[in-house]
């Protein structure tokens, strides 16, 4: 898999789940996601989407939403109660190396109070799970960090 030598756009998002009772719609209840981008180093960041959101954007706020609830899902199945401040940052690169273009993901799983190594796992299961994880599996470079502190 090749690395980007040389980012041009980058869509970020900020996905967690929203454990507010009076909002709760549907079995998994509702999920909040914040949109930015980066554009010639400036960051812009959206409520809800900007008029025109980019391809990064999009791809990271259903990528990131679907990971997220895989991740709930998969502690469900282990037993695992995940705290309720846990949040996923994906940021999507798009970039070229040579003269060919490429995509990057760089998950940032915010799991505080939580054991490292049952974050660890339940990471590494999400990815396992999630479809869109699949999809991109030997496609994109993925990066995840999992922060319990």
């Amino acid at each position: 898999m090749n690395k980007i030598d040389k980012i041009h756009y980058t869509g970020q998002t900020y996905t967690k789940f929203n454990l507010d009772p009076a909002l709760q719609r549907g079995e998994h209840g509702v999920l909040d996601i914040k949109l930015s981008a980066t554009k010639g180093g400036e960051k812009h960041e959206f409520v809800a989407a900007e008029t025109h959101p980019t391809a990064e954007q999009l791809f990271a706020g259903a990528w990131s939403a679907c990971w997220i609830t895989v991740l709930g899902i998969v502690a469900q199945m282990k037993k695992v109660t995940l705290p309720e401040d846990t949040s996923v940052d994906l940021q999507i690169d798009i970039g070229e190396t040579g003269p060919a273009w490429f995509l990057e993901a760089k998950f940032t799983l915010n799991a505080p109070g939580l054991d490292q190594a049952i974050a660890n796992d339940l990471a590494h299961s999400a990815h396992q799970f999630c479809p869109y994880s699949q999809a991109t599996k030997g496609n994109i470079e993925v990066v995840t960090e999992v922060i319990t502190a």
